[in-house]
């Protein structure tokens, strides 16, 4: 993928960090702005993909496996990186994407106790190597995203329903990755929607401008 000529933009953090929000956000700017920019998420953006969503979140599979969970999230990413994401960075758009790898490192890697070296090694496999330009991290307390969780009117999924200290081990997670990739941006998700956005714009920037 050196060849690419266009930009992957990730966004990542616990359920109630306000990705949507921001995700949007920024799309909207950057069309605003002529940019060719795609919206994509994960699991999901694909026929295959969106069949995976469904069962990865859906209530009644409670019984899943750690391994059978980590499987379907790279089947998943596996389709929509050889579908979509590769295609559009090759004509030169702009790809912002809601979780991508990251996610699966941290919420079967660090929170669910799966081998980061197993996890590692199938992200690698599942995306042929392809990697955020920058990723966001939207970093809050898994307290905080809690109450934020409770106000929306939508249910909870699956994975949303598992608690504070799973949420608490899927922050530490996200917290100790960004001791490691430079590509992480963290964003405290405690400022108000504005600030973050404008923290968002400014880094999209400098990348674009590269």
């Amino acid at each position: 993928m050196n060849s690419r000529k266009g930009t992957f933009i990730s966004f990542e953090g616990i359920d109630g960090s306000g990705k949507s929000t921001q995700i949007k956000r920024l799309f909207d700017s950057l069309v605003s702005n002529n940019i060719d920019a795609i919206l994509v998420r994960e699991p999901g953006g694909t026929q295959i993909g969106e069949k995976i969503r469904s069962i990865l979140l859906e209530k009644d599979y409670v019984g899943m496996t750690p391994v059978t969970e980590l499987l379907l999230y790279e089947a998943a990413r596996a389709q929509i990186v050889a579908e979509v994401i590769i295609p559009s960075l090759s004509e030169g758009k702009t790809v912002i994407c809601d979780r991508f790898f990251d996610s699966t490192l941290a919420y079967q890697g660090y929170a669910r106790g799966l081998s980061l070296e197993s996890v590692d090694f199938l992200n690698h496999l599942s995306t042929g190597g392809v990697e955020p330009d920058v990723t966001f991290l939207l970093d809050i307390e898994p307290e905080k995203a809690a109450l934020r969780m409770r106000n929306r009117q939508a249910g909870n999924d699956r994975l949303e329903d598992e608690g504070l200290y799973f949420m608490k081990k899927v922050r530490d997670g996200y917290i100790d990755m960004t001791k490691k990739y430079d590509r992480i941006v963290i964003i405290d998700a405690n400022a108000s929607v504005d600030r973050v956005s404008v923290q968002i714009e400014q880094k999209v920037w400098e990348v674009l401008r590269k």
